[in-house]
């Protein structure tokens, strides 16, 4: 890592990434947070615009005389989860914890606005977009759906998000499909319950819904193109009660997810699913009800603004640290939709492998979505520093 080549990072976004973090707010519910940013942002002397998707904040810093603007966004939501730390930063509120690092992605993005605030070494305006509800209920959505890119009208956006199991100071990066989609499903057979002694009188639900569930897999192993990578996974199923065994159900039903790279494998599975649920039902003589939720579509960086993030990436860490061969991952993102409106890159900032936690840290490994998660504060200079050079390069001085 070549350190002389990092900004400074004022103390005091240090404590406010760790006051983010004992505060955590639920999707949509980020109003101390989003508070919190924007005094900030006014106090560095940027616009602030609030309200976007009802608590997302966008800081708008104009230099000089350009025509050209890009965005830079930071998600500001937390997890329904019960934080295991108990360091004194750890989470204030019962059964809400920043297990995804935004408190973090917050404090790097301010940290570029304040040094950016500071120097205007730029020529053109600078969109600094702190985003709701990332984890379930896509904000980035909501917010283009409220006006983002017609308010805010940019040229390029560009996301980050930190990475555990990558090395601090590393980056990992590359065009075309970065993450996956993610569909949620639901299906429900309906049949005619009755005595389990007696089930020719019956017209049994579960044995079509089990049939469904295996059938699903031939979607993957005989339908999608075998170079386009996609996974469907049934995370639950439910039928009759516990309270007594003896009784066939009159509904069953199964749940999950199916993630795919492309708009067309997405589409296809679908109706894979649909058919292969009808078709099985009625065999069974069983009626079904399907019903899809695809909140976030595949996130794919675009080549152009790829290739700037990685040749400024490489001069900033070196050609070694940034990983440009590696396999897009299953997880989903919102971002997703943003980069489905502008041209734009998204990359992973390397968060280590947790040793930099301190004492009184949880028991369980420092990945995302884990109790025991903390976003490494020593990435913050870099990755700030990534967010400073990139405004740079995208809105640079006339020469």
């Amino acid at each position: 890592m070549k350190n002389a080549a990092l900004i400074q990072v004022p103390e005091a976004i240090y404590a406010l990434r760790r006051d983010i973090h004992r505060h955590p707010e639920l999707a949509f519910e980020e109003r101390r947070t989003a508070n919190l940013i924007a005094s900030q942002l006014e106090s560095w002397g940027l616009t602030v615009h609030r309200g976007l998707a009802g608590t997302g904040v966008v800081g708008v810093l104009r230099c000089g005389t350009g025509d050209a603007s890009i965005g830079l966004r930071a998600d500001m939501d937390a997890l329904p989860v019960q934080e295991l730390n108990q360091f004194e930063h750890a989470s204030a509120h019962v059964g809400k914890m920043h297990a995804c690092g935004h408190d973090g992605h917050c404090a790097m993005l301010l940290a570029a606005a304040f040094e950016l605030a500071h120097t205007r070494q730029l020529d053109g305006t600078l969109y600094f977009i702190f985003q709701p509800a990332e984890e379930c209920d896509a904000g980035a959505r909501r917010m283009i759906e409220d006006g983002l890119f017609d308010l805010f009208p940019m040229n390029a956006v560009f996301g980050m998000h930190n990475w555990p199991g990558l090395a601090a100071g590393q980056f990992a990066v590359h065009s075309g499909a970065m993450m996956a989609s993610d569909t949620e499903f639901r299906i429900r057979v309906f049949g005619k319950g009755g005595h389990a002694a007696l089930p020719h009188q019956c017209t049994d639900p579960l044995q079509p819904l089990v049939h469904i569930a295996q059938a699903f897999q031939s979607i993957i192993t005989r339908n999608v193109d075998t170079q386009d990578p996609a996974v469907i996974s049934v995370t639950n199923m439910h039928a009759g009660s516990d309270v007594s065994l003896t009784v066939i159900p009159d509904d069953a039903c199964l749940g999950g997810t199916f993630r795919a790279f492309s708009r067309e494998a997405m589409s296809l599975i679908e109706m894979r699913m649909t058919e292969i649920a009808n078709n099985i039902a009625d065999a069974f003589g069983c009626r079904v009800e399907t019903s899809f939720k695809s909140d976030y579509p595949p996130l794919i960086n675009h080549p152009r603004e790829t290739n700037i993030c990685i040749e400024l990436l490489r001069k900033l860490v070196g050609e070694e640290q940034v990983l440009t061969n590696g396999k897009p991952t299953m997880a989903a993102e919102d971002f997703a939709h943003m980069l489905e409106h502008k041209p734009g890159c998204y990359v992973f900032i390397g968060n280590g492998e947790g040793g930099h936690r301190n004492v009184g840290h949880g028991p369980g490994p420092c990945v995302l979505h884990n109790a025991s998660f903390d976003f490494n504060d020593d990435i913050l200079p870099i990755g700030a520093t990534y967010w400073v050079r990139l405004a740079e390069a995208c809105l640079p001085l006339p020469t």
